[in-house]
């Protein structure tokens, strides 16, 4: 049988040469120097061109969020300050040109395309990097043999990705997160911004500072579409993808990662059984469960629950949230537990978009608020149940502080107005922050908004679009450092 020849090495340059026009044209494609670029592009680009440590960056997240295009926005920036465009670099690792290659061997390649005899001052860009086989150590070699290149790489397979880094990559590699957007990122990508103002809530003497909107039933009519169509860039743009989100979301992100990126992970057989009970919950998102029941209901052993809950969170697709008893106990035995999807418009892919007055519009909600909060990685956030007797009772969100442990404040998601006309039920709340000596705590509405006062516990009622777009905004604040 004849040998196979590989690719001869100047079809590779060539490659290499379309893959870089700004080699000669000292510009980006438009395609992608045209495009918005998300506001964590900012938060991303001074990793970029940071030189003083000698590490890797390493781009992390879902697929369809936006990486390779802000790799694209990166190099449009170095461009612009002035960088030598022979000193960017950018290889699709994805290409199946260079599938026999290390990443050494595209080095050389690069090196006799550029016609350059070494690296230095360069910055490399490898996307879609977890379809080379050992590339967390391929790349660790690299930083150590090229002390004064900058390798900057991403990929899909954030389980590969974010296993292998940690692994093998500590103290070469720093990591950075970019997760579906937020609302307030979706409101800046549609050019919504001037339906946001910033304001205040004033309760006496009290003046409490938000982002505010000026027509509430307008941001409420975005945020609904937020919810089925707003954790990726190019469906939020599309309204022709947002007819079909079955097909582009369903197939190209969840289809992938379910039925392709976890099996060749971690040797998932039973490809089918993953999927069906990943649909079981992303139906129930936000619900509470316990290994008990998910088994009963779904028809899977608990231990191998447990294994498919660990891959599917380790993917960025669902998020599991423990809960803490009235008085901010941890439980000895895990008895029951939260699983929220990491972005809403996951479930109109598998399922159908919902409306505002859908049954399902609180448990979206909920979704949505926890994937704000979960770009804060650091925070310990739960939700608190209990039973004592005859009563019992059920907050939606609290932070625990990381030095004693004790609730810093608590969150009340609601899809209604019902509370804030009768705040007087909200006895789950009033119980926990009076055993916990939490004197403020915040409410979601529809649309109301007001500072009240209940048994010496003040209330801020806020509409849940407005409290969703609030976190985003205060996320990215904090990561700013500003």
């Amino acid at each position: 049988m004849k040998r196979l020849e590989l690719i001869p090495a100047e079809k590779i340059t060539d490659r290499l040469r379309y893959e870089n026009p700004w080699w000669n044209t000292r510009q980006v494609s438009e395609t992608y120097s045209s495009m918005s670029r998300r506001l964590y592009f900012e938060l991303f680009y001074p990793y970029v061109k940071e030189r003083s440590v000698r590490r890797a960056l390493v781009l992390m997240g879902p697929r369809r969020v936006g990486k390779t295009v802000m790799l694209y926005h990166s190099i449009h920036q170095l461009l612009g300050d002035d960088v030598d465009p022979r000193k960017v670099i950018f290889v699709g690792i994805d290409n199946p040109i260079y599938l026999h290659l290390g990443l050494e061997d595209i080095l050389e390649l690069c090196k006799n395309a550029l016609n350059i005899e070494d690296m230095a001052d360069c910055y490399i860009f490898f996307d879609e990097i977890q379809y080379l086989k050992d590339w967390e150590r391929h790349l660790k070699v690299l930083v150590d043999s090229y002390p004064e290149t900058k390798f900057i790489v991403s990929g899909s397979a954030a389980a590969a990705l974010k296993w292998h880094s940690t692994e093998s990559g500590a103290g070469r590699f720093t990591d950075f997160m970019l997760p579906p957007l937020t609302f307030h990122e979706y409101i800046h990508l549609k050019k919504l911004d001037h339906l946001i103002y910033d304001g205040e809530i004033i309760y006496g003497p009290d003046k409490i500072s938000y982002k505010l909107a000026y027509d509430i039933k307008e941001l409420n009519r975005e945020f609904v579409k937020y919810l089925n169509f707003g954790g990726y860039p190019e469906v939020v743009l599309s309204e022709k993808i947002q007819s079909n989100m079955g097909r582009y979301v369903k197939s190209d992100i969840v289809d992938k990662v379910l039925l392709r990126d976890l099996p060749s992970l971690y040797g998932i057989r039973d490809v089918q059984e993953l999927y069906r009970f990943f649909t079981y919950i992303a139906y129930h998102t936000g619900k509470e469960f316990s290994y008990e029941t998910m088994s009963r209901q779904s028809g899977i052993q608990k231990e191998m629950l447990k294994k498919y809950l660990e891959y599917l969170e380790a993917a960025f697709l669902v998020k599991v949230m423990h809960k803490v008893n009235e008085h901010a106990g941890r439980f000895k035995r895990i008895t029951g537990f939260k699983v929220y999807l990491t972005n809403s418009s996951l479930r109109t892919a598998l399922f159908s978009p919902i409306t505002e007055t859908d049954s399902d519009m609180g448990n979206m909600v909920e979704t949505a608020v926890l994937s704000q909060w979960m770009h804060r990685e650091t925070l310990d956030l739960k939700y608190a149940r209990w039973r004592s007797g005859r009563t019992e009772g059920e907050v939606d969100l609290i932070q625990l502080s990381e030095k004693d442990f004790k609730p810093l404040w608590a969150v009340e998601i609601k899809w209604s107005n019902r509370y804030f006309t009768k705040p007087g039920d909200l006895k789950s709340l009033v119980c926990f922050c009076g055993r916990n000596n939490i004197e403020k705590a915040l409410v979601t509405t529809i649309d109301a908004q007001a500072v009240k006062e209940l048994d010496n516990l003040k209330l801020t009622f806020i509409p849940s679009s407005v409290y969703t777009y609030n976190i985003g905004v205060n996320t990215l604040t904090k990561k700013s450092g500003i």
